[in-house]
C-alpha cells in the first residue's frame, strides 16, 4: 500500500489542500521542537535550588555549548540524509528521539545522563529546520516561497515565545518540581509527532499529485547512473556552489547576535538599567522576539512582491536597517528610556528576523535545487556555528564591545550579498523589463 492509499480515509484531496495541510503539519512539527529545547533553560531556575542535584552555573553552561555544539554538527548531516530518505522519516525520528531525551532527564537527574541527553537533544533538534524547509519547498512553487517560508517562519518565534512558560507553569505552578518542565514538554513533542506521522507527506507525487514546478527541491540529486547521490556527493555539490557558500557565511555572521539577545538580553538590559529592576529586565526584551513573529513575513512579501523572488535585494536593506539598531542599542539603554529601548529591541527583530528565516529558507532552498535539505541544513549549521559565539561572546566582553563587533559584522554580511542583489532562482519567470525591476544594476543570473 503506497502512501496516497494509507491516506485514503481523507480522500484524493487537492494541491490546495495539501499544500496548506503540509503547511500547518510543519509548522506545528517545528514548533514543537522549541518546548524539548527550552526546556533545560526553565528547569535551570529549578535545579539551582535542588540540593539532590547540584549542577553550578559553569556546568549548565557548559552543558548548553555541548548541545549547540551538537545542533550545529546536526545541521550539516541532517539535511544530505532528508535529501536521501525524505523528511518523513528524518524529521519524525527526531521528535521522537527529541522527546525521549526529554523524558530522561526529566526522570533521572544525573550529570552523566544530562551530558548523553544534550548532545542527542542536539542532534535530534536539528533535525528540524532543513527537513521541514525542504518539505515546504516541495508543495510551493519558487515565485512564492519567498512569503510563504516567512509566514511559516513564525513558527520558531511563536515555539519560542510558548514553550518556556508553557514548561514553567507546568514545573513551578502545578508540580512544583523542574523535573515536570522535561516531562511536560516531552508530552508534546510526543502528541506532535503523531499528528506528524498521520498528516504529513514528502512531496505532491506522494499524494498523486504533479509537482508544483517542472523542477522541485523535492527532486533527488542523482549521479551518471541514476542512482541516488551518496552522502558525499551531495555535500560537494553544496561546497561547489558559491551562492549557499555565501549564504552560510551570511548566516554565520547574523545569528550571534541573535543568540545574544536571547540568552543574555535581560541580563544586558539589568545592568545598564538596573532601576527598572530584574522583573522588567526579563520582560523588556521579549519584544524581540514579539518581532520575530512578523519579521520574516514582511521581509518575504517584499522579497516576492516588490524583488520579484530576488531574496538578497530583500536581506541587504534589513541588514542596513539592523547594523543602525544594533549600534544604537547600547547608546539608547544609556538614555534609561525603558520604552525607547523596548522599540528599538522591536526594530531589532524586526531586521533581524526576517533576513534570519530568509537566508536559511527560501534563499537556501531557491539556490539549492535537487538537493534543498542538504544546502538549509548546510546554511543552518554555519548559523549554529554562530549562535554558539553569540552565547559565549557577550560572558567574556563588555555589553558595548559585543554590539560593536555585532555592528560590524551586519555590515560584512551586508557587503558580501551586495553583489549578488540581482540573482535569482533558475526558474523563476524574469521581468518584462529587468532594467526597471532592479535599477540601473543588469540582470546578471549566476549558475548556482
Amino acid at each position: 500500500m503506497n502512501q496516497s492509499q494509507g491516506f485514503s480515509l481523507f480522500g484524493p484531496g487537492s494541491l490546495f489542500r495539501w499544500r496548506w495541510q503540509i503547511f500547518a503539519i510543519t509548522w506545528i512539527a517545528y514548533a514543537a521542537f522549541y518546548f524539548t529545547r527550552k526546556a533545560f533553560s526553565v528547569a535551570k531556575l529549578g535545579i539551582e535550588d535542588d540540593p539532590n542535584f547540584e549542577l553550578d552555573r559553569a556546568t549548565m553552561a557548559n552543558l548548553d555549548a555541548l548541545y549547540l555544539g551538537a545542533y550545529a554538527v546536526g545541521q550539516f548531516t541532517w539535511g544530505i540524509l532528508a535529501d536521501r530518505f525524505g523528511p518523513r522519516v528524518v524529521v519524525l525520528g527526531g521528535l521522537i528521539i527529541s522527546a525521549l531525551a526529554a523524558l530522561l532527564m526529566g526522570t533521572f537527574a544525573t550529570l552523566p545522563i544530562f551530558v548523553t541527553c544534550m548532545i542527542v537533544q542536539g542532534l535530534a533538534q536539528s533535525t528540524g529546520w532543513s527537513g521541514l524547509c525542504k518539505n515546504i519547498g516541495s508543495f510551493f512553487a519558487t515565485r512564492e516561497r519567498g512569503r510563504i517560508l516567512g509566514l511559516w517562519s513564525s513558527c520558531y518565534a511563536f515555539g519560542g515565545l510558548v514553550a518556556s512558560p508553557f514548561a514553567g507553569w507546568w514545573a513551578y505552578q502545578i508540580y512544583g518540581n523542574w523535573k515536570a518542565a522535561f516531562i511536560s514538554s516531552a508530552i508534546v513533542v510526543l502528541g506532535v509527532a503523531v499528528l506528524f506521522f498521520i498528516f504529513q507527506r514528502n512531496t505532491p507525487a506522494d499524494v498523486g499529485l504533479p509537482p508544483v514546478e517542472g523542477e522541485t527541491p523535492d527532486t533527488p540529486q542523482t549521479d551518471a547512473n541514476g542512482k541516488r547521490a551518496s552522502f558525499i556527493e551531495c555535500l560537494k555539490t553544496i561546497i561547489g556552489n558559491r551562492t549557499v557558500l555565501i549564504l552560510g557565511l551570511a548566516y554565520f555572521l547574523l545569528k550571534p547576535a541573535r543568540y545574544a539577545i536571547l540568552f543574555w538580553g535581560p541580563v544586558m538590559v539589568y545592568e545598564r538599567m538596573p532601576e527598572i529592576g530584574k522583573v522588567a529586565s526579563a520582560i523588556v526584551p521579549t519584544s524581540f522576539e514579539v518581532a520575530g513573529l512578523i519579521g520574516p513575513i514582511i521581509l518575504g512579501l517584499i522579497s516576492d512582491k516588490v524583488f520579484g523572488a530576488r531574496r538578497f535585494p530583500a536581506c541587504i536593506v534589513s541588514l542596513l536597517a539592523l547594523a543602525a539598531c544594533l549600534a544604537l542599542f547600547v547608546p539608547t539603554m544609556a538614555s534609561g528610556n525603558v520604552y525607547l529601548v523596548v522599540g528599538l529591541l522591536f526594530m531589532m527583530g524586526l531586521t533581524l528576523y526576517g533576513p534570519d528565516a530568509m537566508i536559511s529558507g527560501a534563499a537556501a532552498i531557491d539556490f539549492g535545487k535537487g538537493t534543498a535539505g542538504t544546502a538549509a541544513g548546510f546554511v543552518n549549521g554555519c548559523g549554529s556555528i554562530g549562535a554558539i559565539l553569540g552565547g559565549l561572546l557577550p560572558g567574556y566582553f563588555d555589553t558595548e564591545t559585543v554590539f560593536i563587533v555585532f555592528t560590524g559584522t551586519a555590515l560584512v554580511a551586508t557587503v558580501m550579498m551586495i553583489p549578488y542583489w540581482n540573482k535569482r532562482p533558475d526558474n523563476t519567470p524574469q521581468p518584462q523589463n529587468p532594467s526597471a525591476a532592479s535599477g540601473s544594476v543588469s540582470d546578471v543570473r549566476v549558475k548556482a
